[in-house]
């Protein structure tokens, strides 16, 4: 897929209307990684639990993975976290995060913008992520974008429990705005649904596979390099522009033609005629 640099369409743009397409169209997005930059809210507020309960602080790389997958799974894997101290860590962090780590999270450049367009064009968006559904609602709102969703869902309230990956929430969100998977039929049978998921690690490709749907691969996420490649995330995008363009590749969005520059447009002049002097 080519990709072009001119800028994204205003919400009032009917240019991506895709009125063509009778059948459903929605977007689940991941949100950690993906929507909301956590600006190392999450890794800082992570790194002061392991230190209060004495266990060993990994590098900035192995921290940086813990950003998408279940929490109490990214903490077990760790030398001297025991499963009795896991709920003692995990409540340590979560405060550490309510207290100064929403605000200091971003919306990525751009992002707010294409969810209007999505919306002026009538394409149902939802949010599906592995923190727990309250804390993400909770920092959508501060973030100013949770009018955008039709639908959040994450995983339980209890970060200390373990759970059963993103194939469970994919399934739930895509419940909650009136969508079945392609496992019970309703997505597969119908050749006018265009349903994908955007996310930035391995567990978006996997949680949105489980229910046949493509998983669009952010670049300015989490992810270790390679990743979202051996996954199967396809396309790749490094901008929220180009996110836009490859959601108009699968039809969920009207592609919008590259802007012509004006020298482009100016018609050639031509050059003075000699003048002769008496």
């Amino acid at each position: 897929m080519t990709f072009d640099s001119s800028p994204a369409p205003r919400p009032d743009d009917h240019s991506t209307d895709a009125s063509d397409s009778a059948g459903p169209r929605a977007v689940l997005f991941d949100l950690d990684g993906t929507l909301v930059d956590p600006a190392g809210a999450i890794t800082s507020g992570i790194s002061h639990a392991l230190r209060v309960h004495g266990i060993e602080v990994p590098d900035q790389e192995r921290l940086d993975s813990f950003v998408g997958p279940p929490l109490a799974a990214s903490l077990a894997s760790l030398p001297g976290v025991t499963e009795a101290l896991i709920p003692s860590i995990v409540e340590e962090y979560r405060q550490q995060y309510l207290a100064e780590g929403m605000q200091a999270s971003r919306v990525y450049p751009g992002i707010e913008e294409l969810l209007s367009t999505l919306n002026a064009a009538g394409v149902t968006c939802a949010v599906a992520t592995s923190k727990p559904t309250g804390l993400a609602e909770r920092l959508l709102s501060i973030m100013g974008i949770r009018e955008h969703f039709a639908a959040v869902h994450g995983s339980p309230e209890d970060e200390s429990i373990p759970h059963a990956g993103k194939g469970p929430i994919v399934g739930a969100a895509l419940a909650a705005i009136g969508l079945s998977s392609a496992t019970s039929g309703t997505l597969e049978s119908s050749s006018d649904a265009r349903v994908v998921m955007v996310g930035d690690r391995i567990f978006d490709v996997d949680g949105a596979a489980d229910h046949g749907l493509r998983c669009i691969g952010v670049n300015w996420g989490y992810a270790p390099e390679g990743e979202l490649q051996q996954a199967g995330a396809a396309p790749l995008v490094d901008t929220a522009d180009q996110l836009r363009q490859a959601l108009a590749g699968v039809g969920i969005l009207t592609p919008v033609p590259p802007t012509v520059s004006c020298a482009e447009q100016a018609e050639p002049v031509a050059a003075p005629a000699p003048q002769t002097l008496d």
